[in-house]
């Protein structure tokens, strides 16, 4: 009887290790190189028609080697990026990146760790990185927090945790169904996913009002005490204001403490949208500019901004870890928590997000 023809073992592994590291090599390389010249590069150039092109090609239905990928890059991707590594990059509100930066997201990638929970060493860092938050911007230990693309996910989570807290849990299950209108309140210098928070958290944008700003482009205290007043006498139940560490537009900050004194005295969740410039705190010379941002509920903030950490990385902190935690913990089977081995390190960071 004739032996069974062996089945080749199948594997993502590389078939030559080292061909695989030479190649990456070159690929670092040239990485390091562009980053060393770019200074002496154009900020910004229009791709080819040609280039652009080759992104409208035939789904392939076989492999391609690493080297040729490689090949397309620099010649079709590489010499069109958007221009916001280069130090004459004015535009927007973008952070740089760094070199070392660079290198991070490699060990980042060679990890490949899914950080939505259980219990390994990335989800320490993710901690860490917390409790230095904490410390930067005066919140207290109780206060939570986790990694996100960017502010615009972290405005979000802020408003979702202060529509909770409003509401009560039954607000997970039952949604604004019922009860009074909840109303939001911002300046008209808010960035643009505030409105679009409001509207995916149920609140409508018809449940925000957008406030005037003064003469320094802050939010209109009086104009706000006003607009707080009209709404209870309409039978609404205003519940969260925005405050800006500084504005896109003229990159204002609002009087913080004047907002922190004034959530106080309405019994209204502060919230501050902290992407511009929230990261000043740490500079000797502006930190005064931020007081009162210690005082906030909930605090969105990026540092792929001013700290040129790479993209994607905002983050959002509550002050009540308790009150985030029972937002968006869920008691799926597939999630369960054990006491010891990699299920454990509760409570994960999925639980807050």
């Amino acid at each position: 009887m004739a032996e069974p023809t062996p089945v080749p073992e199948e594997s993502l592994d590389p078939a030559d290790w080292n061909a695989l590291r030479a190649q990456g090599h070159r690929m670092l390389d040239d990485m390091v190189d562009f980053l060393a010249q770019l200074r002496d590069r154009p900020l910004w150039q229009r791709m080819p028609d040609a280039a652009r092109a080759r992104f409208s090609e035939a789904l392939p239905t076989g492999p391609s080697e690493l080297a040729a990928v490689h090949e397309a890059f620099l010649r079709d991707v590489m010499p069109f990026s958007g221009g916001n590594l280069h130090p004459g990059f004015m535009g927007w509100v973008q952070g740089g990146g760094t070199a070392a930066g660079m290198f991070a997201e490699m060990l980042a990638g060679a990890l490949n760790a899914n950080c939505g929970g259980r219990d390994h060493a990335a989800i320490e860092v993710e901690r860490q990185i917390l409790r230095w938050s904490r410390e930067i911007f005066g919140f207290p230990e109780s206060a939570s927090g986790i990694f996100v693309t960017g502010t615009s996910m972290a405005n979000f989570i802020g408003l979702l945790v202060a529509r909770r807290a409003a509401r009560g849990i039954e607000v997970r299950r039952e949604g604004l169904a019922g009860g009074k209108q909840l109303v939001a309140y911002t300046s008209t210098a808010a960035h643009g996913c505030v409105p679009t928070s409001a509207d995916m958290a149920g609140i409508g944008l018809d449940g925000l009002r957008m406030i005037a700003t003064d003469a320094h482009h802050r939010i209109d205290l009086a104009a706000l005490r006003g607009a707080i007043a009209a709404d209870r006498r309409a039978g609404h139940q205003p519940f969260f204001v925005v405050g800006a560490a500084g504005t896109v537009d003229a990159g204002a900050i609002d009087d913080l403490d004047g907002l922190a004194d004034l959530a106080r005295d309405e019994g209204l969740w502060l919230h501050v949208d902290g992407a511009l410039g929230a990261l000043g705190v740490l500079a000797p010379d502006l930190a005064l500019l931020f007081k009162g941002i210690e005082r906030a509920d909930s605090l969105a903030f990026d540092f792929h901004k001013w700290a040129q950490v790479p993209y994607d990385s905002g983050f959002i902190m509550v002050r009540d870890g308790a009150l985030h935690q029972s937002t968006f913990a869920s008691p799926a089977s597939y999630l369960r928590r054990e006491t010891r081995g990699l299920a454990g390190g509760s409570p994960w960071p999925c639980d807050f997000g």
